[in-house]
């Protein structure tokens, strides 16, 4: 066997052990409760949660707490070495400790066990052995169940790290349901990525107001293109006599008239004849986001933009948003 299906073999029962470990895991009786149970403790947490772990464990533990930080959690790394030379006052009392040990037995996560006592806080344990010093000491124990870690040589940590990350992304997940955490809070924690500005922007920052594109039902279609030549914006708007939105002629509807009708008498045609009536909108203060997903659902590339009265604002293009 030559060795680059060797290699690939190896590769393939890494996955195949990781999978079946998840398998294992997830059927464990009480699993997903545990999971919640943890999450809870999390929620409840007054100021931050504390995560910790050594080695691979160590970097699972920081990659957990910068999730739960970005989903409305506060929550800080703490090296268990740094804790014990020091650290320890990072733990305050009432917070809640994550605590990732894969043989629950890792010697500088037992020895801040009591001092985590000794400080009042609470401890969620996630390991692979139910019987280990941190499971029995935890409040709430997570268990996952590895028989093969998918190394070759099965010594290097592998399908451990992905379960331990699986179960601190699992926690994050129910925490975000736990605290009702919804996808604009999730902007604000990111405001200078291209997510956080797409999550936090709203039509009124994007939509254009020009009084030539809002015209009256008994505008003319010869008024009707001048007042869509000089706003350019592919589109107008015809407003009620209180100013609400009662329908939108597109500059395609214009074509398809112009192409269908006698063009001697077809510029005596007023908008309410062959305007779009009762036309799908956005509201000033949705999220453009919202606006879009109305776009592609309705396959159209212009909305009219109304306030919360219903009232015409202006008009929001697919490339004002984009």
């Amino acid at each position: 066997m030559d060795s680059i299906h060797k290699a690939a073999l190896a590769a393939r029962h890494t996955f195949e052990a990781t999978s079946a470990s998840i398998a294992t895991t997830i059927g464990q009786e009480h699993f997903f409760e545990n999971i919640y149970n943890a999450a809870r403790a999390l929620a409840s947490t007054p100021n931050r949660v504390i995560t910790t772990g050594m080695g691979k464990s160590g970097i699972i533990a920081q990659k957990i707490s910068a999730t739960l930080t970005s989903t409305g959690t506060p929550s800080v790394f703490l090296h268990p070495a740094d804790a014990l030379h020091g650290d320890m006052g990072n733990i305050q009392k009432k917070e809640t400790v994550l605590a990732f040990s894969n043989s629950g037995e890792t010697r500088e996560i037992i020895e801040l066990l009591p001092h985590i006592r000794l400080l009042g806080a609470r401890l969620v344990g996630v390991t692979g052995k139910a019987d280990s010093t941190l499971h029995k000491e935890a409040d709430i124990g997570i268990i996952y169940k590895i028989e093969k870690e998918g190394c070759p040589l099965d010594l290097a940590p592998m399908a451990s790290t992905t379960l331990s990350l699986m179960i601190g992304d699992g926690i994050a997940s129910a925490l975000m349901v736990i605290k009702d955490f919804k996808r604009e809070d999730f902007g604000r924690f990111h405001p200078s990525g291209s997510l956080g500005k797409k999550l936090l922007t709203r039509v009124k920052d994007r939509y254009k107001h020009d009084p030539h594109a809002i015209i009256e039902k008994k505008t003319k279609l010869k008024d009707i293109i001048n007042a869509m030549v000089t706003s350019n914006l592919g589109a107008v708007v015809i407003r009620g006599s209180k100013g609400h939105l009662r329908g939108i002629i597109t500059d395609g509807d214009i074509k398809r008239l112009l192409d269908v009708n006698d063009l001697t008498t077809v510029f005596d045609k007023t908008a309410e004849e062959f305007m779009t009536p009762e036309p799908s909108f956005t509201r000033l203060d949705a999220m453009v986001e919202e606006a879009l997903s109305i776009m592609h659902e309705k396959k159209t590339y212009i909305l009219p933009v109304v306030d919360q009265n219903k009232k015409i604002c202006g008009l929001v293009r697919m490339h004002d948003i984009i």
